[in-house]
């Protein structure tokens, strides 16, 4: 099949693109948590996460930004050793464009999904935090890497597409059964962005990939 716009593959290159975004993550918590900065009278917290009602006023930048802003220092630490953990076998494999590139697409549209679904729900709520491309890593981990085992919850070795469905059931039964701060809905279109990505930049099914490893 010719290669098309959307699944043309770049050159292969290795610019250590996974440790220069926990930098700025990094760096965008400190300016957030620790310095007095307002721009146009908005806290610099606020103008970069998403906050619906604001977005609705033609902050739109915060469906990009949201996913550079951490709440607190475990919020940062876990979402950064995740993306460490992830993104750094990812970008040895695929190279540093297509990494950096799955990366922003998958916040992004991420982010495009859960404002969407706050819209309809009438929902006003502050939203920040990697968690929709960090999910995004992991599904396509399990894509690239089948047979390799996580720790799931850092002492259970389990295979990678099983990880991937346990947090998707743990995900769906949060958001169904509990209250609580964390994006469950961003994780799924985190997963289901990668998803839709496997499928159309990569020419690769997730299931398909996923039954073969599992036999194994």
């Amino acid at each position: 099949m010719k290669d098309s716009i959307l699944n043309k593959r770049f050159k292969y290159s290795y610019k250590n693109a996974s440790l220069i975004l926990v930098g700025i993550n990094v760096v965008v918590f400190f300016l957030t948590r620790y310095f007095t900065i307002r721009i146009g009278g908005t806290p610099l917290f606020y103008w970069l996460s998403m906050v619906p009602s604001l977005i609705e006023h033609g902050y739109v930048w915060q469906l990009f930004t949201y996913m550079f802003v951490h709440a607190n220092l475990s919020h940062l630490f876990f979402n950064m050793l995740a993306l460490i953990m992830f993104g750094m076998m990812l970008e040895r494999t695929i190279g540093s464009r297509e990494f950096v590139l799955f990366y922003l697409v998958s916040g992004f549209l991420s982010g495009v999904i859960s404002f969407l679904i706050y819209e309809m729900a009438g929902t006003n709520v502050v939203m920040m935090g990697a968690s929709g491309a960090i999910y995004a890593l992991l599904l396509l981990f399990s894509v690239i890497f089948p047979t390799s085992r996580i720790l799931l919850f850092y002492f259970i070795p389990v295979q990678a597409p099983i990880a991937v469905l346990i947090f998707a059931v743990i995900c769906v039964a949060n958001e169904m059964f509990t209250v609580s701060n964390t994006a469950n809905l961003t994780h799924l279109a985190g997963f289901a962005v990668a998803w839709v990505y496997c499928l159309v930049r990569f020419r690769v099914n997730p299931i398909q990939v996923w039954k073969s490893s599992i036999r194994r």
